[in-house]
């Protein structure tokens, strides 16, 4: 969303830097953004279609590609039947200007027997519990830091991340001024984060307890009667059933297991409720642990209780000038929640997936409906996946693999063919997956750059047409899909479709943005709504426009049954009592070491490693520790470290100081590069170790299948010289 001005001689990049002209962020930008022209000119980066053949690669034009993916596909479906096939996307596959439209025609387009995503490694349980309360798997409430006078984060690093599902332009900026103007920030985390820091309270809570700390504050709000519904009082359902429930969940009883006192929980919740405005806010944290759904839920619950929920200052959803996922989720907002179980493990899907670290076993564990061919699209499990050692096996097994990436990576070096993605500077952007999550109502639309390879189709057709072959519909006419596709948004919007058609005649993504920005809330809805917006208005604008700040929707934002906030459902309660098994069983138990992750802000999970200006200088795949454990274990700043699970183990350089919370260690995500068969020469120089070799991939949070990545139990020992001589070597 940050804009950029890019330097040029008509070849190459000679600056990107940020455009303080930008409407929405001012001259803000993060050291991602200033690297695109890395990017764009990376050698390593693909530009032709990749066919393998046994451990040779070879570059085939875009007909041979899909002639080979047709041959495989075909073999596949002969020899097993159509529900051999699986899809796997990632967060890249958003950034795409086509790919993140075409996403859905994409699915069901490849009629995938099973569907994983990077959804279930960060987000699911935000999403599940979004769907139950609000009606929708992406109704998101995002924090009103602009004006709040409390903010209270759980899981979530802003210092790193720049605002994860909460789009702003400067979130540690506006943290700054918060303070000024007499606000607080309170950060509840294991680390004390780069957010931490800036914050005024630090609550290092132990890892996947933040459930148990919420219905604590629950508990107390009831008790000293602070719960003010406010505007909500005729919009909830379930408030006698929480009372009735957090009665059971006193500061007393929790304080343990979080590891905070329970006058420091008491005292939060007090703050919360007294506060004029205040905006809870959970994030990976809080969704990438044992009882994520809990957690996700229960922030939103404090929110409603105290009628910070859709206010001013508190958190609200966002208004959007092109609400594309209203019209073309990647998975339909009405998706049922339970799907049935997956083939081996039974774990159930959930909003159209199953978890990402079901993967493997599908691959590798014979019997009907085995996966045999697998389409993966801007990811890399590999690295980013629960379980990866696994994986990285099974995915040898493939009998027909293809990719669709920027990189012959971790994960992209197992397919039969990857068809090259497009750089950023070579396609439009018009963000998809930020603008939902913003209270800025604007937008900012930028041209490509660079031309693409004359050669290249379209991106949408590239995608149309191996969903199509993967589907049984080889010879598909994708004119004929995409204006199916672009014809039912109409359908939804009400728009007569032979007025849009004739508006709009070009095939491709950027009708589908225009159609988005003219059905809007600003939009003209093709001359009814004389004045109104259209796309061609953003593109005379090349800084962007905003048009203000989000505002509370009331019940027009609900899509539940009963079209009220339902704060009590049913699959979320059932997960209850897990979470009172687990506190029962740690009570005097000698606690482990307990694994977490983190991120830094010159990465994007294991994406853009290989450029030299992001991973050059001070080492970042460290593992942290607190000096009590350190001087326990004997191992100092510097010293190699092994760390182990029930999945695997690694060996990483140590990094001893106080900002992590005794009993906690913590690795970076996304590292672990170098595998033989890849071809990323900055990040093999760079390669850090992989922290999913550490995360079990039984490990799941129950009531949404989303993969457990904080809370792991560990050991930890120190390397002796002779290990660390020949792992330096």
């Amino acid at each position: 969303m940050c804009g950029i001005r890019v330097s040029h001689d008509g070849q190459r990049v000679i600056a990107v830097r940020p455009d303080p002209n930008n409407a929405f962020s001012h001259g803000h930008i993060c050291p991602k953004g200033t690297m695109l022209g890395d990017v764009h000119h990376d050698p390593d980066r693909l530009r032709r279609p990749m066919i393998r053949e046994g451990s040779e690669w070879r570059e085939a034009s875009w007909p041979a590609a899909f002639e080979r993916i047709e041959q495989l596909v075909h073999g596949v479906r002969e020899r097993h039947g159509p529900e051999a096939f699986a899809f796997y996307g990632g967060n890249m596959s958003k950034g795409g200007f086509d790919t993140s439209r075409y996403l859905m025609m994409f699915v069901r387009q490849g009629r995938f027997a099973q569907r994983f995503s990077s959804s279930s490694v960060d987000q699911l349980p935000k999403n599940v519990s979004n769907h139950l309360m609000y009606g929708d798997m992406w109704k998101m409430p995002v924090p009103d830091i602009d004006r709040t006078d409390l903010f209270v984060i759980l899981g979530g690093n802003p210092a790193a991340s720049k605002g994860s599902i909460f789009s702003h332009r400067d979130v540690m900026g506006a943290i700054k001024a918060l303070r000024a103007r007499g606000g607080k920030v309170i950060v509840i985390d294991p680390v004390r984060t780069g957010t931490a820091q800036a914050a005024d309270q630090w609550l290092a809570i132990r890892p996947g307890s933040d459930a148990a700390l919420l219905l604590a504050v629950v508990h107390v709000l009831f008790a000293e009667g602070r719960v003010k519904l406010k505007h909500l009082a005729a919009h909830v359902n379930g408030v006698d059933e929480l009372h009735a429930l957090a009665q059971a969940w006193p500061p007393g009883r929790v304080s343990e297991f979080c590891g905070i006192a329970p006058e420091a929980i008491e005292a939060l919740a007090r703050q919360i409720a007294d506060a004029p405005r205040a905006a809870v806010y959970g994030r990976i944290g809080t969704c990438t642990q044992a009882f994520g759904t809990l957690a996700s839920w229960l922030v939103d619950v404090v929110g409603a209780l105290t009628g910070n929920l859709d206010a001013v200052g508190g958190t609200l959803w966002s208004t959007q000038v092109a609400p594309h996922l209203s019209l073309a989720p990647p998975y339909p907002t009405d998706a049922p929640l339970i799907a049935k179980p997956s083939r081996v493990r039974g774990t159930p899907g959930i909003l159209g997936q199953y978890p990402a670290s079901c993967l493997a076993e599908e691959i590798d564990t014979p019997g009907p409906g085995q996966v045999h061919g697998l389409v993966t699209l801007g990811c890399n499990p590999v690295l980013s996946a629960p379980g990866s050692a696994r994986l990285d096996a099974a995915l040898g097994e493939l009998e027909a693999m293809v990719s669709v990436d920027m990189y012959l990576n971790e994960t992209t070096r197992h397919a039969h063919v990857i068809l090259p993605a497009l750089s950023p500077l070579e396609q439009p952007h018009w963000d998809v997956w930020a603008w939902p999550f913003s209270l800025t109502i604007g937008g900012h639309y930028s041209p490509a750059l660079f031309a693409p390879d004359a050669e290249r189709p379209e991106e949408w057709r590239v995608l149309a047409r191996l969903a199509s072959i993967v589907g049984g519909d080889a010879l598909a006419d994708l004119d004929a899909l995409d204006d199916a596709y672009f014809g039912a948004m109409c359908d939804q919007t009400g728009i007569d479709r032979a007025a849009a058609f004739a508006a709009l005649p070009r095939h491709g993504a950027h009708r589908i943005l225009d159609l988005c920005i003219r059905t809007g809330p600003l939009g003209d809805r093709f001359g009814a709504r004389p004045g109104g917006l259209t796309l061609q208005r953003f593109i005379d604008e090349p800084d962007g426009i905003v048009f203000g700040q989000a505002e509370p929707q009331g019940a027009a934002a609900l899509k539940t049954p009963s079209g009220r906030i339902e704060l009590t459902p049913a699959h979320v309660l059932a997960d209850l009592p897990r979470l009172k098994q687990a506190m029962e069983q740690y009570a005097g138990e000698a606690s482990p070491l307990m694994l977490v992750s983190r991120r830094h802000l010159r990465s994007l999970n294991s994406w853009m490693h290989n450029v030299e200006g992001l991973v050059s200088g001070k080492e970042r795949c460290t593992l942290q520790l607190h000096p009590t454990d350190a001087a326990r274990l004997g191992i100092a700043s510097g010293d190699l470290a092994e760390v182990s699970s029930e999945s695997g183990s690694v060996r990483v350089l140590a990094e001893v100081g106080d900002n992590i919370r005794p009993g906690v260690v913590s690795l970076p995500h996304g590292w672990g590069h170098g595998a033989a068969g890849t071809r990323t020469t900055v990040s093999a120089r760079h390669a850090g170790v992989n922290i999913n070799l550490l995360s079990p991939a039984r490990l799941v949070d129950a009531a949404s299948g989303n993969a457990v990545l904080n809370g792991i139990p560990v050991r930890v020992r120190r390397a002796d010289e002779s290990e660390a001589q020949r792992w330096i070597a």
